[in-house]
Formats: C-alpha cells, sequence, structure tokens
C-alpha cells in the first residue's frame, strides 16, 4: 500500500510537471498584452454592434410600419430605401470611412485640435458629395421602370425618394459624428443617441400613417425626420457633455486646405466599401432575400472591425508598431471567432476585420479597394449569378460565388498581414502626420508674415476661395444634369 501510494504520488507530481510546462510553453506563444487587447476590443466592439444596430433600425421601423399599406406600397418603400442606400448612404458612408484613418492616426498622435480640422474638411466635402447623389435620386423612378419594376411600384418609390432627399446631409452629417468619436475610442453616445431616436421614430411613424392616414409619404416624412433627429440628438450630446473640447478649436480657414489627403483616401474608402454593399443589395434583389441569420453574424464582426480600426490607427499615429500588430491580429481572431457557424462566415468575418483594422487603420485603402472590385465583381458575383441562373441553382449558386470570393479576399488579406512590414507602416503613417503638421505650421507663420501684407493674405484666401467654390459649381452643374436628365425623360413618358 505504500508503495502503490508512493508511485501515485510520483505520477501525479510528473503529471503536474506537464502541465505547468505546457501552460508556460501557451503563455510564451500568447502575447503578454494579450488579455488587456481583448477586453479594449471587446469593450469598443460591443457598442459599436449597438450603435449600427440603432442605425438600422430606423429604416427598419419604417419598413414594419408600412406593412398594413398593401403590398405595392410595401414593395414601394422597400425599393425607395434600397435605393437611398446604394445611392446615397453607401457613398457617404465610404467617404466618411477616410476619417477611420486621418482622425484615429492623428488622435494617437496627440495632436487633438488637428482632429478638429479633419471634422471640419469632411463636413464640406460630405456635403459636397450630396449633388451627384441628388443627381442620382431624382431619376430613381425611371431607373426602377429601365429594370422592369411596375410602374407604380416605380412611382411610390419616387415618391419616397424625393421626399427623403433633404434629409441625406444629415445622414452624411450623423457618420461624421459617429466617427468623429469612435475614432477617440467615445461609442456610447451613438448608443443612447440611437434609442432616443428610434423611439421617436416609431411615434413618427404611428403618427403619420395611423392617426393622419399619410400613406408613404408619411412613412417618408417619419424617415426624414428621424434621419434629422440621429444627427441633431448626437450633435446636442456632445456639446451637453463637452465632447469637442479637447479637439475643436472653431472654424479655421485650414478646412479649405489639403483636401487632396482627405479625397486620396475617401475615394478608395468609398469604393471598398460601396462594391461590397451594392454586391449584397444587387445579390438580396435577385435572390429575393437575405437571411436574418447572415445579418445577425455579419454585425459582430463589423463591431471588431471598428475597433481595430481604431486601435491600429491610434498606436500608428502613435508610433507604437507592436501595439499596431497586436491590435490587427487580435481584431481578425476576436472576428473569426464571433462567426464560426458557417465557413462563409469565418472567411467573411475575416475580410471584414481586416479590411477594417488594417486597411482602413493602416491607410492603405487602395489595397482594400482593388481587392473588393477583382474579389465581388472579378469571382464572385459572376460565378454565384451563373451558378444562380444558368445552372439553376438558385440561392445556393449566389452563396457559392460569395463564398468563393470572400475565400479568395480573406487569404489575401491574411498573407498581406503577414507580410506587411508594420515599421514602415509606422514611418509612413507618423511622416505623414509631420508633413501635415508642418503644412498647417508654415500656414500659421504665412499668416504672420502676411500680417503686415493684407493685400497678399486677402489675395490666398480669396484664391482657396475660388478653388472650392469652383467644386460647389461643378457638383451644382451635375444636379442641374440629373434634372435636366429627370425633366426629358417624364416628358417622354
Amino acid at each position: 500500500m505504500d508503495s502503490n501510494g508512493i508511485v501515485e504520488s510520483r505520477m501525479n507530481g510528473n503529471e503536474l510537471t506537464i502541465c505547468g510546462s505546457c501552460l508556460r510553453c501557451i503563455r510564451r506563444l500568447i502575447p503578454v498584452e494579450f488579455k488587456k487587447e481583448i477586453l479594449e476590443l471587446s469593450t469598443m466592439a460591443g457598442p459599436v454592434v449597438m450603435a449600427q444596430l440603432m442605425v438600422f433600425l430606423v429604416s427598419f421601423v419604417s419598413t414594419i410600419f408600412c406593412g398594413h399599406l398593401g403590398k405595392t406600397e410595401l414593395a414601394g418603400v422597400t425599393l425607395a430605401i434600397a435605393v437611398i442606400n446604394v445611392t446615397g448612404v453607401s457613398i457617404g458612408y465610404g467617404l466618411s470611412s477616410a476619417c477611420d484613418t486621418l482622425i484615429s492616426q492623428t488622435f494617437g498622435s496627440r495632436n487633438l485640435l488637428k482632429v478638429g480640422v479633419i471634422v471640419q474638411r469632411a463636413i464640406l466635402i460630405q456635403l459636397l458629395a450630396c449633388f451627384p447623389c441628388w443627381a442620382v435620386l431624382i431619376n430613381t423612378e425611371p431607373i426602377l421602370l429601365a429594370v422592369k419594376q411596375s410602374p407604380e411600384v416605380a412611382r411610390l418609390s419616387q415618391v419616397y425618394v424625393k421626399i427623403f432627399m433633404p434629409a441625406l446631409p444629415a445622414t452624411f452629417i450623423y457618420q461624421l459624428e459617429a466617427r468623429y468619436l469612435q475614432n477617440q475610442g467615445i461609442i456610447w453616445p451613438q448608443v443612447i443617441t440611437g434609442v432616443v431616436a428610434n423611439v421617436l421614430n416609431a411615434l413618427i411613424n404611428y403618427i403619420f400613417l395611423y392617426v393622419l392616414d399619410l400613406g408613404v409619404a408619411g412613412s417618408a416624412w417619419a424617415n426624414t425626420i428621424s434621419q434629422f433627429s440621429l444627427a441633431a440628438i448626437l450633435y446636442a450630446y456632445i456639446l451637453w457633455k463637452e465632447l469637442h473640447k479637447a479637439t475643436w478649436a472653431g472654424w479655421s480657414w485650414e478646412c479649405l486646405e489639403d483636401w487632396g489627403t482627405y479625397i486620396h483616401l475617401a475615394i478608395p474608402s468609398m469604393i471598398m466599401l460601396c462594391v461590397e454593399w451594392w454586391t449584397y443589395e444587387i445579390g438580396g434583389f435577385l435572390a429575393g432575400m437575405i437571411t436574418d441569420r447572415y445579418l445577425g453574424c455579419f454585425d459582430f464582426p463589423l463591431g471588431f472591425s471598428v475597433a481595430g480600426s481604431v486601435r491600429v490607427g491610434s498606436a500608428l499615429g502613435a508610433g507604437d508598431t507592436e501595439q499596431a500588430k497586436l491590435s490587427a491580429k487580435l481584431a481578425m481572431f476576436c472576428a473569426g471567432t464571433c462567426a464560426c457557424q458557417t465557413p462563409q462566415m469565418i472567411f467573411q468575418s475575416l475580410t471584414t476585420a481586416a479590411s477594417g483594422s488594417i486597411i482602413r487603420g493602416a491607410g492603405k485603402q487602395k489595397v482594400g479597394a482593388i481587392c473588393n472590385i477583382l474579389g465581388y465583381y472579378g469571382v464572385g458575383f459572376p460565378i454565384g449569378v451563373s451558378l444562380m441562373f444558368a445552372a439553376k441553382l438558385g440561392i445556393m449558386g449566389l452563396w457559392t460565388g460569395l463564398f468563393t470570393c470572400v475565400f479568395l479576399q480573406s487569404s489575401f488579406l491574411i498573407v498581406y498581414l503577414s507580410r506587411m512590414n508594420w515599421k514602415k507602416a509606422t514611418v509612413e503613417v507618423n511622416t505623414g502626420i509631420t508633413n501635415r503638421n508642418a503644412l498647417a505650421e508654415d500656414g500659421a507663420e504665412a499668416g504672420d508674415r502676411v500680417a503686415l501684407n493684407k493685400v497678399g493674405a486677402l489675395l490666398a484666401h480669396r484664391a482657396l476661395i475660388m478653388q472650392r467654390a469652383l467644386a460647389l459649381c461643378v457638383m451644382l452643374f451635375i444636379l442641374a444634369l440629373g434634372i435636366i436628365i429627370n425633366l426629358l425623360l417624364t416628358n417622354l413618358t
């Protein structure tokens, strides 16, 4: 008995030694900051998902309230919201993604007042972007008739879109407000104001549709008021809590300068997002549905994508290369873990997290834009449509094509991450920040020097105003062209 007890104790001791060795090996493989970074990402990702849900619910609730109006009216509202998303909201959302790079990096470098200038610049550019969007939206009815929609559905969609058009700037401004806060690590105000706006939205929909019986027009007015409410309530919350104090020094002439840097990031960001968004909108139109399961799985990886983008951008701006690498890797890990139900969800989540945390955070939007164009329109969509119609596989054919796309995209982005020179990226980011700061300082010094020469200063400001006025004229011309096309098409019919 004694000898057996000794042998058993030795075996237990050996097992403990082996377990201890395994645990030490695992600890060596896991970064020291792993737990802390996971907590940081999760703390941001949860509120981001809730904030995105609040924005989505505004249009969703409007659609639900239209359910009692009839099939034709419901179809008109659904198509109108799809057109608004494709030709309006997605454009503003994509352009504002440049803030994920510029604000997070600038905030990370602790140049706080520069953040306010970036927001001012973004506001002006986003407002100019409304004009081309309006030029397309005003022609909603001819576009829907061209794709063989019924005349009555097309007419109702046009009614809805025309009423909503003034709310497009409010939608763009809300996106900028949200990115202004989230890239400083502030997320909860978007959730709180989103809840308030959604309650107001439901109340307005009830009054307009059930009490006043305004029909499709009432639903459009309710959505329009709700979009203004989202922007106004969040703006009021920012002022009330003084969240802008550290980063806002008032409007500055600098907001008219250096538009090239913003546009250089905004255009690829817009392409990157719109290509993906439009693919799923068109796919949903062709298939007749996109399951709730898919949408639910996508929201959580999106949260980690935004959190990763903020963390990576801030780390690069602060010159912390190792932190940027850790944030990017863990953002992908968390996103993949949240969507482990199906292989497609895992690859889609990895793609979402990589495009968010690496591409936007590091300012590599061109890589993401090219990847999305080739992936969705070069591979995924052609294969999906071919299998869907030619091979008669239906919805499974479409998902097979999209699965092929996201598999190739995630594989490419993982390789890109593993081979990315993070030290070089850190140097590039800090060099860019330094150059932008130097440009601002040179402008300030020049302002001091020309204070003695008021005529020179006045001419410089006039030249700058003329350049931006020319941009406004071009946008107005595009809108006028859209109106002329609409009038011609209306007269023809």
